[in-house]
């Protein structure tokens, strides 16, 4: 089982011609609701390539809440772990896109902040399951809980995303760390490791700090890993039809719960890493997150539209 410790929210799409400037009004004919947060997102890719997932997490007494755990539930997702908060409402976040597919986002965490690692019971925290992670929960829930699944034998994934500092020994009970390029240098500088805009070197650097294996998503020029024994693979995307591009703010988050489930199935580090990036290239072409996210059988018919894998030299 893949045990899911993450934000839950309501997500606003708002579609825009252009993405405001700072201080600049625009005007939108239209939004659409729908449910986000990075932990449900990546919940629901794992769900969805086949493995039997659990999400823990918190939302608000209210509608939005109600809607975003029922929609999870209804996707196959477990979400006995999904507690309610009396005191405040369900996250939400407001994603803007352009025509091109770029986008903007503001997250209000709300019931968020009130998640603690004690929803997790020891009962589920063995060895033959896997813990995956991101960083919209209050950082020293998350932490302790890496701590506690450590203890316990899990294999951890950490996507360190919005790029919070954690603790250095944190780093330490991490088994797979994924991070994109930008988040990849912003934690370089917070622990002092001069190696650039190198992302594979940045990768080398971040696996021997934290004695683990680093992912590197790069967007349109895939993604890089190195382990922690100096093995480094690299992976393109999937070649797509950039005029059926509509929508890239699902990407990260089916790359991260594709390569979870992929990884817990038995697949080797490379296999994963073009799973996941089949899985982020096609949430491209649909509108939304958790909408977007697609099916096993949508990513193995694409496996031959995909390259292999590359072994790289560092």
């Amino acid at each position: 089982m893949i045990i899911v410790f993450g934000s839950l929210n309501m997500d606003f799409s708002i579609s825009l011609e252009r993405l405001p400037v700072a201080g600049e009004t625009v005007l939108s004919s239209d939004y659409v609701l729908s449910s986000g947060g990075k932990g449900g997102n990546q919940a629901l890719a794992a769900s969805r390539f086949g493995g039997k997932v659990a999400m823990i997490g918190r939302v608000g007494n209210d509608n939005y809440g109600k809607l975003v755990r029922e929609y999870l539930k209804s996707q196959g997702v477990m979400v006995s772990g999904v507690a309610y908060s009396d005191d405040l409402p369900t996250g939400c976040a407001m994603v803007a896109k352009d025509k091109t597919g770029e986008n903007q986002i503001i997250v209000m965490s709300g019931a968020n902040v009130e998640v603690s690692n004690e929803q997790v019971p020891d009962e589920i925290l063995i060895k033959q399951n896997m813990l995956l992670m991101q960083m919209e929960l209050p950082v020293e829930e998350t932490v302790t809980l890496l701590e506690r699944a450590k203890e316990h034998g899990l294999i951890t994934v950490l996507n360190l995303a919005p790029a919070i500092m954690i603790p250095r020994k944190a780093m330490g009970h991490i088994d797979y760390l994924i991070v994109n390029s930008i988040e990849a240098r912003q934690i370089a500088e917070k622990l002092h490791l001069a190696v650039g805009n190198n992302a594979l070197k940045l990768a080398q650097a971040l696996a021997i700090e934290g004695q683990m294996t680093c992912l590197i998503t790069l967007g349109s020029k895939g993604s890089v890993a190195v382990t922690k024994d100096g093995e480094a693979w690299g992976v393109p995307i999937m070649p797509l039809d950039q005029s059926e591009v509509v929508d890239i703010s699902g990407a990260g988050d089916a790359f991260c719960g594709t390569f979870a489930a992929a990884i817990h199935e038995g697949k080797t580090l490379p296999e994963a890493m073009r799973l996941a990036s089949i899985a982020g290239s096609l949430t491209c072409l649909k509108v939304g997150t958790q909408a977007a996210m697609p099916f096993l059988d949508d990513i193995l018919a694409r496996l031959d539209d995909m390259p292999q894998a590359e072994k790289l030299t560092l």
